[in-house]
């Protein structure tokens, strides 16, 4: 039986905070040029993936502070 390189579809973070761990660690690894290249591709890939999905929680927390604010983003005052 022949061994196939295609692995399973990595899972969706669990929350921003892990996509935003796993893209660093993944930078890290694709920066340090000890990748071969099948899997250079796959790690940018997979960080194109964690930066749609950290982009659209942005979003959606941005767009529901505009809510809270009036569709107006005011700046933030830590007391």
């Amino acid at each position: 039986m022949a061994k196939t390189s295609s692995s399973p579809a990595p899972a969706t973070p669990a929350s921003y905070e892990a996509a935003l761990e796993e893209l660093e660690t993944l930078v890290a690894r694709l920066e340090s040029g000890q990748l071969p290249l099948d899997q250079l591709l796959t790690g940018y890939q997979r960080g194109a993936e964690l930066l749609k999905f950290c982009r659209s929680k942005l979003e959606a927390v941005e767009n529901q502070i505009k809510v809270l604010e009036g569709n107006e983003i005011k700046p933030w005052n830590q007391e």
